[in-house]
């Protein structure tokens, strides 16, 4: 039995101030003004056209966070912050950071939202703000690339021919599948503004002739031919129960007599407390999708039994689903 909290536990988690201070401080893009260099912060208050005392504050808080270092009076970045937090560097990933910041104003809606059950937004930043989306696709495509080539493992796709990445984002997925099963092709299915980022990935990654990209909306556009596999992966907790149920029934449709579908998400436990990173999601999609949701493995092999899957199975807890058709249409 897990020991209970301490009160000074219960402040802690309380306690947003450190995060709001990293959010701003990539904001005000600090880290990318360190770069290689330590600065006072009078000087870097007159470079960036800051108040020099609220500046000092900030960058004390950053030192104590550890992401800052200060050597007499001058700031300078930490390792992690030159490799991740410099924006002309490699790895940067500000612009998810970015993105959560930009969903500050939703969370502060988090009260309204439990008493209204309406969610403050209507829609996605990726249809919202498709310059915003191209970047944090592909912050997430280089977080993603291990866990790629973990899954294309886990999934046993020797004898895969063709496959489809319903809303499959910078290609990770695909990318990874083809580059460890040569004889795989595939077709990365996403929305017109987010395809230009995956077509970039594609041709990065040498595979324009094994990887194609089709245009649409899941919910409401064909899914084009027929596949071996369809994989379903990060996307059905931006929509509800009912849209997930239909869109399982159309990869049903859109599979080879034998094909699978493979969902892999962010799942909740039976009882919906764990795993702890999970219900704090599921909260996070609440005040930031319309109709979003975290679901359990139950529900998602329930969707694939009532769609006429003949061989459903959970591959791995509370993260990969498999269907297998076994059977004609």
């Amino acid at each position: 039995m897990p020991r209970e909290l301490s009160l000074a536990e219960i402040f802690q988690i309380g306690y947003y101030w450190e995060t709001k201070i990293l959010l701003t401080a990539v904001k005000l893009d600090l880290f990318s003004a360190l770069d290689s260099r330590s600065d006072s912060a009078s000087d870097l208050a007159h470079r960036l056209t800051l108040d020099e005392r609220a500046l000092s504050l900030l960058l004390h808080a950053l030192v104590a966070m550890r992401v800052l270092t200060k050597h007499e009076d001058r700031f300078a970045n930490t390792a992690v912050a030159r490799k991740h937090l410099v924006k002309a560097g490699p790895d940067y990933v500000g612009h998810l950071l970015v993105l959560h910041d930009s969903e500050w104003t939703n969370w502060g809606k988090l009260e309204e939202t439990v008493r209204t059950g309406v969610s403050p937004v209507r829609r996605h930043v990726f249809e919202t703000d498709p310059e915003m989306g191209a970047n944090v696709l592909a912050v997430l495509d280089r977080i993603g690339r291990g866990s790629g080539v973990t899954l294309a493992k886990v999934l046993q796709l020797d004898g895969v021919e063709h496959m489809l990445d319903v809303g499959g984002g910078a290609g990770t997925n695909a990318i990874a599948f083809c580059r460890e099963y040569p004889r795989l092709r595939a077709t990365v299915f996403d929305l017109p503004a987010t395809l230009p980022v995956t077509e970039r990935s594609i041709k990065e990654a040498g595979l324009e002739d094994r990887i194609a990209v089709m245009p649409g909306n899941f919910n409401t556009d064909s899914l084009g031919g027929r596949y071996d596999l369809v994989l379903l992966s990060d996307v059905l907790h931006y929509q509800d129960a009912q849209a997930n149920a239909a869109l399982v029934h159309k990869s049903f449709a859109h599979l080879t007599d034998t094909g699978r579908l493979v969902i892999k998400d962010r799942f909740l436990d039976p009882d919906r407390t764990s795993p702890a990173w999970t219900t704090a999601f599921a909260v996070h999609i609440l005040v930031n999708t319309e109709e979003g949701r975290c679901f359990t493995t139950r529900e998602a092999m329930g969707w694939m039994n009532r769609a006429g899957f003949a061989s459903v199975t959970e591959l791995e807890p509370r993260a990969i689903v498999q269907g297998i058709k076994a059977g004609d249409d």
